[in-house]
């Protein structure tokens, strides 16, 4: 009897030697092997796949063998991981191990592709690039304006300047319709934040009348030091019940007409957007104002300037009188152009041009 049990603990001791020498080789030997890979791959998992579903998959690709691809599966279930895959598109860099593949998946590092809206778009711009985007799910279709707002779930709202200007990275399979939302619902957590640290005097009613505003701000100049000066002098201007008189709303107002030159006629185009013939701000915002322009909107420049004029270098002359800022037309904009009885005045004013 004694014999028989020694027997009986020897062959259970040799059974669990097998079986952990077998489990310690399909580890060592599967599990940690580079896949067959000649170039990187790129690696998409579908929304619903199983674990087991892909380790059939790379059977098929002839990436793992049976022993390997069942030894994957029990690895993740043995570890609780394999309900933790990410859907999306994974790049496999070569020398990548069925274990490391199991950590990527579970980690969801996707393959990330970009789409950029720079500061001062308008909507019409945001949506070509969204429709041109390679990677971005096209649903949406050559529909208007109104419709695409409703379609994103803010039926009624204009677009303009309404998506926030900035880099997005997205992985594979995002729609049209998901990247707008996220653009949208950046912009309104950018604009509460500013709204919130406004100063109080402000001549604006809402964060809606900041936003108009602060586009205005954004097209005028690319001069960041500049946005709370262009700010002020538009503040004090509603605050005196003046017109705005700024160029990008008429370059708005004239839409695909505009040729790169504004005329004086052009000045005087009856358009709710035009600030040279409606006092106030303009019905919609003009462009996607950044961060910077919001803020320079709720916190402007104090001093007295109510004119600007580009002086051709990036930046503007800013000026408390007409007759100082006609003198800064001259010297930065007409230049020889000017008829002499406007230079002759310009002499009374030595100092009105830096």
């Amino acid at each position: 009897f004694l014999n028989m049990f020694r027997i009986l603990f020897l062959l259970l001791l040799l059974s669990i030697t097998v079986v952990g020498g077998g489990g310690y080789w399909l580890y060592q030997y599967q599990l940690t092997a580079p896949l067959p890979l000649e170039n990187d791959l790129r690696y998409v998992i579908e929304p619903n796949a199983t674990l087991s579903q892909i380790a059939i998959d790379l059977m098929d690709r002839e990436m793992l063998n049976y022993p390997a691809a069942l030894a994957w599966v029990s690895l993740a279930r043995f570890q609780k991981r394999a309900h933790l895959i990410k859907v999306g598109e994974y790049l496999l860099p070569v020398g990548t191990t069925p274990q490391q593949f199991l950590d990527i998946l579970i980690v969801g590092k996707t393959i990330q592709y970009t789409l950029t809206i720079p500061e001062g778009w308008n909507f019409r711009q945001v949506i070509a690039a969204v429709r041109k985007h390679p990677q971005l799910v096209q649903t949406l279709g050559e529909i208007d304006n109104a419709t695409i707002m409703t379609k994103l779930g803010w039926q009624g709202k204009h677009p303009e300047g309404r998506f926030y200007p900035d880099t997005y990275h997205f992985p594979t399979g995002t729609t049209d319709v998901k990247f707008l939302q996220r653009a949208y619902e950046t912009m309104e957590i950018e604009l509460k934040a500013a709204w919130e640290k406004r100063r109080k005097d402000l001549p604006l009613k809402n964060a809606e009348e900041a936003l108009i505003l602060a586009s205005l701000i954004e097209k005028e100049t690319g001069a960041v030091e500049e946005r709370p000066l262009i700010a002020g002098v538009f503040i004090r201007r509603l605050q005196k019940n003046m017109l705005l008189q700024t160029d990008p709303t008429v370059i708005y107002a004239m839409g695909k007409t505009y040729d790169g030159n504004i005329r004086k006629r052009d000045l005087k185009i009856a358009n709710p957007y035009n600030t040279y013939v409606n006092k106030g701000l303009p019905p919609t915002p003009i462009a996607m104002p950044g961060r910077d322009a919001l803020y320079a909107t709720v916190n402007p420049a104090k001093g007295n300037a109510l004119f600007f004029v580009a002086k051709g270098n990036g930046n503007h002359h800013f000026s408390a009188t007409y007759r100082e800022h006609e003198c800064a037309v001259i010297e930065y904009q007409l230049k020889n152009k000017a008829p002499r009885r406007y230079k002759s005045r310009c002499k009374k004013y030595p100092n009105c041009v830096a």
